[in-house]
């Protein structure tokens, strides 16, 4: 192709064209346009494709995707829309010995995490010290009375977690939340290296990129770990409530990968004895283990809600008295709260006497009298959520809102303070995406995966999620945000 249809057909952008905003970490670009140290060969090689090469490889990526059906639901009034997975094709680059820090952050805090929703449902001992408020947890929709007394082996309540981390101004990383319910996005995580591996395989002579592929193996050791059995290899069941959830895609992925069995709530049935059983074509399979992709809500019709047909009667029975194993475990989420998140810090001080060594954003409290009157007097530079939402949903990011929404928002925040936190806007790092006529810098976040049973283990990376629209904060596929590899290089 000749030099000017290049130029037609990319606009004439250049690198020299990429600016990136304020006073923002880029990822891969230093605030005087070079390539950050760990990240040159990466540059020069995106360099050498130029535009029109990037943009084939990116067309070949998305019928890659198409190809392998990888896809997610987007729910509305309307309609539920299924739609490809959205992917931006230059990678995200972090540094293996930045990492190491991160990674030992993230065990640190899912250690403490799982004390602190151990000690809730016994002891207490955190309240009674007067770290946390009772009042916080005790009316909390994550707590669940019915959990009281139980006590999972190795007092393990969440066995996977998916932390949102954040990269401010000055380059250093902050957990944004904790998600200890129902965490999603790992298959996602590893898909995208699979699409990258195919599209772009010249990357990866340049780099030794630690791997994501033995997520699937370590999650299977992980659930098999927590088992009360002695068997070598434990039956573990992938529990979904069927093709019509939005995430039903990675629950497949997942028990393909692990050798496990996807089922259903009619597929299984508790027994007098109180053992879990799948039904199979053999005849009942005891089950040892069941990863629950179900909201607790429709977990067990005798406990919950009795209209769940997702579900499985007597399942809580089976948990209590110790013959299966849930994961996670039912009242996880009373620690997947944007309140409680704010205690995390002092949790870990705590229960392990230890600093933590990643950082929390700074956070507003809107049951604090003080807290809240500084919440509504500065709501146009804040971002509020509610406690209990998730997926993006719910959020004001002040500075990019109207004066009717800050309005309706003071209205909530006075009507039901305990729904609602608020933090400072972060200027989010940003990375080079591919948008309309070039490249340009667009926020993002990550979510490493976290898992915990006899020991603990982090996923190298995680899944990173992109802001597509320029300017946006929010980067969650719901909301119309896309995702990148992350690579981890030594």
């Amino acid at each position: 192709m000749k030099k000017e249809d290049k130029n037609r057909n990319t606009g004439g952008w250049r690198w020299s064209d990429y600016q990136v905003p304020g006073s923002t970490f880029d990822e891969l670009i230093t605030a005087n346009g070079q390539p950050r140290k760990y990240a040159r060969k990466l540059f020069s090689r995106l360099r050498k494709f130029g535009m029109d090469e990037l943009a084939a490889r990116r067309s070949a990526a998305e019928l890659s995707i198409l190809e392998m059906g990888i896809s997610f639901t987007v729910y509305s009034q309307a309609k539920n829309i299924d739609r490809a997975w959205p992917f931006d094709i230059i990678p995200r680059i972090i540094s293996a010995a930045e990492w190491q820090q991160v990674s030992a952050g993230l065990a640190q805090r899912m250690r403490a995490l799982n004390m602190f929703i151990n000690d809730t449902y016994n002891n207490q001992a955190i309240f009674d010290a007067g770290v946390v408020p009772r009042r916080l947890i005790t009316t909390s929709s994550g707590f669940r009375k019915e959990c009281m007394g139980v006590r999972p082996r190795f007092g393990t309540w969440a066995h996977v977690c998916g932390t949102d981390l954040v990269r401010a101004a000055d380059g250093e990383f902050y957990v944004l939340e904790d998600n200890l319910r129902i965490p999603s996005g790992v298959s996602y995580m590893l898909e995208n290296r699979q699409i990258t591996k195919r599209n772009l395989p010249e990357l990866f002579q340049d780099y030794s990129i630690l791997p994501v592929d033995d997520y699937a193996e370590m999650l299977y050791k992980t659930l098999a770990s927590v088992a009360h059995t002695r068997i070598s290899r434990p039956c573990v069941v992938v529990l979904t409530p069927g093709i019509y959830n939005s995430a039903y895609f990675e629950h497949a992925f997942l028990a393909q990968g692990m050798g496990a069995e996807l089922v259903e709530g009619s597929d299984l049935f508790v027994s007098d004895e109180n053992e879990v059983f799948m039904r199979t074509v053999d005849g009942p399979r005891k089950v040892d283990v069941v990863y629950r992709r179900v909201d607790e809500d429709f977990l067990d019709p005798e406990v919950f809600r009795k209209d769940s047909v997702l579900g499985v009667p007597g399942l809580m029975r089976a948990w209590r008295s110790g013959q299966v194993v849930i994961a996670n475990a039912p009242g996880s989420g009373v620690a997947d709260n944007k309140a409680v998140y704010a205690y995390v810090p002092e949790m870990i001080r705590f229960y392990l006497a230890e600093e933590p060594l990643i950082k929390n954003v700074e956070t507003y409290l809107c049951t604090d009298p003080a807290q809240r009157d500084y919440v509504l007097e500065n709501l146009p530079s804040l971002v509020v959520k509610p406690t209990d939402e998730s997926g993006g949903y719910g959020i004001m990011v002040g500075p990019q809102a109207s004066a009717a929404q800050h309005a309706r928002y003071k209205k909530l925040i006075r009507k039901s303070p305990h729904k609602y936190i608020a933090q400072p806007t972060l200027s989010l790092s940003t990375a080079p995406t591919m948008v309309e006529g070039g490249i340009g810098p667009r926020h993002l976040d990550l979510r490493p995966f976290v898992l915990q049973g006899k020991s603990n283990w982090v996923s190298a990376g995680g899944l990173t999620r992109v802001a597509l629209k320029e300017g946006s904060l929010v980067v969650n596929s719901s909301q119309g945000g896309g995702s990148k590899d992350t690579w981890i290089v030594e």
